[in-house]
């Protein structure tokens, strides 16, 4: 496992590449923790947390709502959550952005932390304290930037996506390497096939260097 820190000004964040979903709780702090996820993720790994509350909402871009925002703020206030509890975003970009979101503004604030499952979420959408929602056709207008304590990237979640969403993760990791690494580049060229192939130790050495360019960006920025 590799374990890469994100610096804010108010935060930070460990990016943790190679940790098994199965190993999630130790990294948990004390306390009740609730996990937000979407139906197709709780139904391929929902039995790592059956133990733990769940709020379970749709798959796709139209769930990345303030309707969903409220959705998870009246579950929570079902499921007694309080200042103490932790909320954990469980499954890709959306996922992650409204767990983040209604995290960082129920109760003025709850802690939070990710484990990310789509290829685009490992290498950039999960990265960097960027959580928000769509409103009225505007993508990401209303949210916050508030970073996850953790974020967990286990490469071999990633074996259960479509062709499509490795594509998409792949374009990420192209962006990154064309900007700041021209071996990384270099190495793609040569293991494309492998990474679209989800070769282990390629994926984990891509989203690897990956997390390291985009928290530089996110380190500088911040």
């Amino acid at each position: 496992m590799t374990s890469i820190k994100v610096s804010g000004e108010t935060a930070s964040s460990e990016i943790l590449i190679g940790e098994h979903i199965s190993n999630f709780k130790k990294h948990l702090p004390d306390g009740k923790t609730i996990v937000i996820t979407d139906k197709n993720v709780n139904k391929l790994y929902g039995r790592y947390w059956i133990d733990l509350p769940s709020i379970v909402i749709g798959r796709g871009e139209g769930n990345k709502t303030l309707e969903t925002a409220q959705l998870i703020i009246n579950k929570l206030l079902e499921l007694n959550a309080d200042r103490s509890t932790f909320i954990l975003g469980i499954g890709g970009g959306i996922v992650c952005d409204v767990a983040g979101f209604t995290a960082s503004i129920f109760m003025r604030g709850l802690r939070f932390g990710f484990i990310s499952t789509t290829l685009l979420s490992q290498v950039d959408a999960s990265i960097g304290g960027k959580n928000g929602v769509n409103f009225k056709g505007f993508k990401n207008i209303v949210g916050v930037f508030n970073q996850p304590e953790f974020v967990i990237c286990d490469p071999t979640v990633l074996k259960t996506l479509e062709r499509k969403e490795i594509s998409n993760g792949l374009a990420e990791i192209v962006k990154h390497a064309l900007i700041a690494d021209a071996e990384m580049f270099g190495f793609l060229e040569k293991n494309s096939n492998n990474l679209l192939d989800l070769d282990e130790s390629v994926v984990q050495k891509l989203v690897t260097r990956s997390v390291e360019i985009k928290s530089g960006i996110v380190n500088r920025d911040e």
